[in-house]
């Protein structure tokens, strides 16, 4: 009885001890727990996380559309004119086209950076933003292009008047091109009824 209780005594103080152990292990090890939000763990090298377009260097080429396994990148366009210019990007290359919308769906997203190295002018990287999480939806729809609207029935007006004055020019040139055809065979006709005149009078 008496050897009984005394085992049964050893091991509730073995356990302890055991216990006690990992405790006192733990105790002067400096703690990993992050702070956060004040403190945030450092992100991996090339960690994937949140798109950003820098919009002022995006030509509109769609080649990161194009490379999108997801479809969550779309982009609409309108060609520039003479008169309303797109500009140039900060490397000095001249723009063609006017990118009137440019929104990437994060919901859609699943960040394999497949869009970020086709771009021509790398205007779209990875950032190291990863919370942006949102009670709606359609907010995770980011919208980089920075025109209003009014920007864009603008631009869209002036296009469609530089293609209205470009398509009056070739049907101009095509019918001054037609009239002087008909006079250069009119003249041609003629001459051919005088040489003929000619040939009978001589006769």
């Amino acid at each position: 009885m008496v050897k009984n209780y005394l085992k049964n005594t050893w091991d509730g103080l073995f356990t302890i001890l055991i216990g006690m152990k990992i405790t006192w292990k733990h105790l002067f090890v400096p703690a990993v727990t992050l702070q956060y939000p004040e403190e945030r763990a450092k992100l991996p090298e090339r960690t994937r996380n949140r798109l950003y377009v820098n919009i002022n260097d995006c030509i509109g080429c769609m080649q990161c559309v194009t490379a999108c396994p997801v479809n969550c990148i779309d982009i609409e366009t309108i060609k520039g004119t003479p008169i309303d210019p797109p500009g140039e990007t900060s490397n000095g290359k001249k723009k063609a086209l006017w990118v009137t919308k440019f929104e990437i769906d994060t919901a859609k997203c699943c960040f394999c950076q497949l869009c970020v190295f086709p771009c021509p002018t790398e205007c779209i990287v990875m950032t190291d933003v990863y919370e942006y999480s949102e009670w709606d939806r359609d907010n995770l729809i980011y919208a980089y292009s920075n025109l209003t609207v009014e920007d864009i029935k603008e631009k869209q007006l002036n296009f469609d008047k530089f293609q209205a004055e470009k398509e009056a020019k070739k049907i101009a040139m095509a019918k001054a091109k037609a009239e002087a055809a008909a006079k250069k065979k009119a003249e041609e006709e003629t001459k051919s009824e005088e040489k003929s005149s000619d040939d009978e009078k001589k006769e």
